[in-house]
């Protein structure tokens, strides 16, 4: 439309120039009717060639726009087609994003858990390492010293007899009994084999049982006649005989301490039995 009104514009000058030289001929006399006749004729042709260059101008015009439209939309269709294939591969990323992400999540899941499960298996052997360790330490043989002696005993061993002795010292001689005289039955190579005699002695000395605490006494005195408390025993030896009514015995027993230990606290002890025995 604007090519239109620019064609239209150039020749309305002309146009108008020509409409005036007729009008003047007319009015002036200048132009016969020949003459006139001419400038039409001479102007129709100007029109008709004036129309022909507008009709080509506005043919050579809508191929011109006809062809940039087929442009535009083949450029649009290819714009429709990237947009159409960006569309599709964001899909195809963000498709595989899920996977990586699902993917990434599972692994993770899955070193939690290994990680779990290493931890427990390292908290397990730790502990199977700390129970070994703990029995190992439990069958290692511990120092002990007792009455004077040094000597080394199982923890087990030593176990068994501050138990029995606790029982002993409770003053619950029926069971300190059983416990000693169970002790000396497995133990009987320990270090605490003389002292368990003596107080199984003692134990069976405080429920009467004279002979069977004869016994003992003996046997601790004869296996080990440089014990501290040997002297102690034989004096115990000689009141088992008192309490059994057997003054000829504990007289006997009496001088033989002092003979063996006269030195000793029992030593001086059995001096004042045998005094009241006169």
């Amino acid at each position: 439309m604007q090519f239109y009104s620019t064609i239209r514009a150039a020749l309305k000058p002309t146009i108008l120039a020509s409409l005036c030289a007729v009008s003047l001929g007319t009015h002036a006399g200048i132009f016969d009717d020949d003459e006139a006749r001419k400038a039409i004729l001479d102007l129709r042709q100007q029109i008709a060639s004036l129309n022909a260059t507008i009709n080509n101008n506005i043919n050579t015009t809508q191929q011109r726009n006809a062809e940039e439209l087929a442009q535009l939309r083949k450029s649009l269709f290819e714009l429709q087609n990237q947009i159409d294939r960006q569309k599709s591969d964001i899909s195809q990323l963000r498709g595989d994003n899920e996977v990586l992400a699902r993917n990434l999540a599972e692994m993770q899941i899955r070193q939690k858990d290994l990680l779990q499960a290493s931890e427990q298996k390292l908290q397990a052997a730790e502990q199977r390492s700390q129970a070994v360790e703990q029995k190992l330490t439990k069958l290692e043989p511990v120092k002990v010293i007792l009455d004077a002696r040094e000597f080394m005993a199982d923890p087990t061993e030593k176990r068994d007899f501050d138990a029995a002795f606790a029982l002993f010292r409770t003053g619950d001689f029926v069971k300190s009994q059983k416990a000693l005289f169970d002790f000396i039955q497995r133990y009987p190579s320990s270090g605490y084999a003389p002292s368990a005699l003596y107080w199984l002695g003692n134990a069976q000395y405080s429920n009467r049982d004279y002979k069977e605490a004869i016994i003992n006494f003996r046997s601790m005195i004869s296996k080990n006649p440089d014990h501290m408390r040997a002297p102690e025993a034989m004096l115990s030896v000689a009141n088992c005989q008192l309490e059994m009514k057997d003054a000829k015995s504990a007289k006997k027993t009496l001088e033989d301490l002092m003979k063996a230990y006269p030195k000793s606290e029992a030593a001086f002890a059995g001096v004042e039995r045998l005094r009241a025995l006169k």
